[in-house]
Parts: structure tokens; C-alpha cells; sequence
């Protein structure tokens, strides 16, 4: 996707911070820019905070919880800035009030194809802890019989970590919507309205970013993964650009490295199941050690797997909340504003 992008060079090596990328002749007071420069500053320091140290922590469940904390927390902070900006709902214009209910809309159906992806993913462990209980070393050897039957979950297993999930049709279809309503828009005659707008598009990009990651993640596809293009006179594109880079160029090269799914964890276990798979075909009381250890690292990947998905589908759902609060909000006011007029108009009837 390509969004707006003045081709104007200035002095600053990454647009001048005091001009922002507001229109000739426009002006901002002194506590407005304030407050702009101290939204965006922080959204600069929460992209920096989502590029991983190390590749290999690149879409780890950790950091995949760990963005959509960030979210959050950047979802908050347009909040306290529209109290902060001290701008009542009535003064919004209408086609920014139609722009943020849709797009809220479109973010929690992204939010519901999340938490039915993470459930898909919890169930498939059934399976996982099904296999260790059949499999238990701390009895006897385990027979043929319960080999078979182990080997038949596994399978299962395989299968549907490589099936799609169709709730993924819906989470696409609302990612390419919110993605086409990605953009800067100007606004004329009112100073408030710009740093809203320009805030917002900054929450914008970031959000598109974090859930076209997801996407790609869940889909095994980087098909989803979106390059989006910002001006570089936003105080938060440096840091961006810098995460944009290294995080998409990292997925792209594990799914040319074939791996089935890039999710750190489940990428763990997937490996230790196809071990467990291989290792548990035939195999007799001479092959009772590789057994053994086979099935010792697919529970500690379990583990560490069921672990990481709990903590993240526990932030998916604190986002939703998030975004079903902020939607409840201004409905709420819209509703307050509109009975107020209607009061003040039979107030001067009367």
C-alpha cells in the first residue's frame, strides 16, 4: 500500500519538527504543538521498543503479546489526548466520527478473527497433551497399541496446524478495508481537528502494521504482509520505518526458508511432533531412549507454547475491550450532544 508522501525536501534530515506536515499558512498555538509533538514522540519510542533485539525473537508469542500491549497502550494514548485537546465530539466533523466508528468496527471483527485463531491453536494442544498422557514413561514401556494411537493425534495435529482457518477470510477482508482508509487527512479551519487527524493516522499505521504481521503469522502467507509508506516529517516514521524494515525482511525470509509457520513457539513444537512422529514408527524397547527424549522436548515446548498463547490471547482480548470502550465512548457523547441541541432548540421554541 502506498500512503501520501510529500516530495518536499527541508533542512532536517527527517523533516522539520516544528513544521510538521501541516499545509502552508496553517498554524498551531504553542501548547497544541505541545501536545502533538509529545503524542507522536511517544508513539516514536513505543516502535523503537517493538524491533527485536535478535531475529529469532522476531513474531516469538512473547513479542507478538508484547505488540499488541504496545497497541494498547497507543490506543490509550489518543484517548487521553482528545481529553487533553479539550475538543468536544460536537466539534468533530461527521465524516471523522463515520471514520473512526468504522474503522473501530473493522478492528474488533480483526479482533474476534485473533481470538478465534488462538482458540483453534489451544484446542490443537488437546491433542498434544492427549499424546504425552498416552505416552507416559513413568509407568511402563508404551505399547504398540498406545504408540498407534499416539501417532494418530500427532497426525492430527499436523493437519491442523496446515489447515486454514476461515475465520482468517474475515480478518483479511477487515485489514484490506481499514488498510483503504489508511491515510493523512488535512483538515481547514481547525487547529484541534489537524492534531487529531494527525494523530489518529499515526494510530492507524501502526495498528494495520502489528495485525498485517498477525496476519501473515497465521495465514503461513506473507502474501498479507503490507509495506506501508509514511513521509518522513512524522516525528514517529524514522522508528517506523526502522521496525517496518527489519520485521517484515525477517518473516520473508524464514517462509523462503520453508518454515511452516513463523510463530517462534509453534514453529518449536510442530519440529518435536514431526520427531515424535518419525521416532515413534516401530520402534521397539532398543529405541526406548530416543523415545524418551523425543517426548521430553515436545512437554517442554508444549509448555512454553501453551504458556505464551494464554498471555496473548489475554492482551488480545484487553485490546478488544480497549476498542469496544473508546467506540461506547463516543456514542455515548454523540448521543449526550444530540439531546442537548434538541433541548437547546425547544428551549428557544419556547
Amino acid at each position: 500500500m502506498s500512503l501520501p508522501h510529500d516530495g518536499h525536501r527541508s533542512f532536517f534530515p527527517f523533516g522539520n519538527p516544528f513544521r510538521m506536515i501541516l499545509p502552508k499558512g496553517s498554524y498551531l498555538s504553542p501548547k497544541l504543538l505541545a501536545l502533538l509533538n509529545s503524542f507522536e514522540e511517544t508513539l516514536a519510542e513505543s516502535l523503537r521498543k517493538l524491533k527485536p533485539k535478535d531475529k529469532m525473537d522476531v513474531l516469538s508469542l512473547s513479542w507478538m503479546r508484547l505488540a499488541v500491549e504496545s497497541l494498547c497502550e497507543t490506543h490509550k494514548d489518543i484517548k487521553s489526548l482528545i481529553t487533553d485537546l479539550q475538543f468536544p465530539v460536537s466539534d468533530w466533523d461527521e465524516k471523522w466520527i463515520d471514520m473512526y466508528l468504522d474503522n473501530s468496527v473493522k478492528l474488533l471483527d480483526i479482533c474476534i478473527s485473533f481470538s478465534s485463531e488462538l482458540s483453534q491453536l489451544n484446542q490443537g494442544q488437546l491433542l498434544l497433551q492427549c499424546v504425552l498422557h498416552i505416552l507416559d514413561f513413568s509407568k511402563d514401556f508404551p505399547s504398540l497399541e498406545n504408540l498407534v494411537r499416539a501417532r494418530s493425534s500427532l497426525h492430527d495435529w499436523m493437519l491442523q496446524i496446515k489447515s486454514r482457518n476461515r475465520k482468517l477470510d474475515s480478518f483479511s477482508d477487515a485489514l484490506h478495508a481499514l488498510t483503504g482508509t489508511c491515510h493523512f487527512a488535512k483538515v481547514k479551519n481547525s487547529a484541534k481537528g489537524r492534531v487529531l487527524m494527525q494523530a489518529m493516522y499515526g494510530v492507524e499505521v501502526k495498528t494495520i502494521f502489528v495485525c498485517s504481521v498477525f496476519m501473515s503469522a497465521f495465514s503461513g502467507s506473507n502474501k498479507h504482509l503490507m509495506d506501508l509508506h509514511v513521509s518522513e516529517k512524522f516525528l514517529w516514521s524514522e522508528a517506523f520505518n526502522d521496525l517496518q524494515f527489519y520485521v517484515n525482511g525477517e518473516i520473508k525470509r524464514q517462509f523462503v526458508h520453508g518454515s511452516v509457520t513463523v510463530v517462534k513457539e509453534l514453529e518449536a513444537v510442530n519440529i518435536c511432533v514431526e520427531q515424535l512422529y518419525a521416532t515413534s514408527d516401530g520402534v521397539g524397547c532398543d529405541g526406548e531412549e530416543n523415545l524418551q527424549k523425543s517426548i521430553l522436548s515436545l512437554a517442554e515446548s508444549a509448555e512454553g507454547f501453551t504458556q505464551g498463547l494464554d498471555l496473548l490471547s489475554k492482551q488480545v482480548e484487553c485490546f478488544f475491550q480497549i476498542v469496544l470502550s473508546g467506540r461506547d465512548a463516543l456514542l455515548c457523547n454523540l448521543r449526550l450532544s444530540n439531546l442537548k441541541q434538541e433541548n437547546n432548540v425547544e428551549e428557544l421554541v419556547v
